[in-house]
């Protein structure tokens, strides 16, 4: 698969560093790519003008937090218009439980990751909002057991 930033293996070794650890500094990271400092943070000033790296945040546990249902919803709507798909997708910015959203392809229309503080809320959710909102047709949920792995979004 062609690669379409302009990258070398020194862009790889931050993009690796950064994405398991966001939060050390530039003179660490310098260090562990190999490179002085100076040039280090240019590398990665331009890799965010580029929008190679998009943003930093923390990860939080959510269990600690009292948020203990992960959930995927897979939801198929009655229209696939342009403008019915990007009124679905705006509608789901506004629903907290929602944690982030895909458009797929096949039976389903969206995948839905969902974060609750327990069963009753996560069905309160998909009964009271999901089912009945606009144009929705059809709603699976896949309540999970465990997450098995979690190595961020991209493998470098």
């Amino acid at each position: 698969m062609p690669i379409k930033a302009d990258l070398d293996a020194i862009d790889w070794k931050i993009l690796r560093e950064l994405q398991d650890d966001g939060r050390m500094t530039n003179v660490e990271l310098s260090r562990r790519v190999g490179i002085s400092a100076p040039p280090c943070l240019r590398r990665v000033k331009r890799l965010e003008d580029e929008g190679i790296i998009q943003r930093y945040r923390a990860l939080l546990n959510a269990p600690a937090l009292g948020m203990d249902v992960v959930a995927f919803c897979l939801v198929g709507l009655n229209r696939q218009s342009e403008v019915d798909l990007k009124a679905f997708a705006d509608r789901t910015r506004g629903w907290p439980i929602v944690r982030s959203a895909w458009m797929v392809s096949g039976e389903s229309d969206f995948m839905l990751h969902c974060l609750a503080p327990d069963l009753g809320t996560f069905q309160g959710f998909v009964i009271e909002e999901l089912t009945s909102s606009p144009n929705v047709d059809t709603v699976r949920t896949a309540l999970t057991i465990r997450q098995v792995k979690d190595d961020g979004l991209v493998a470098i």
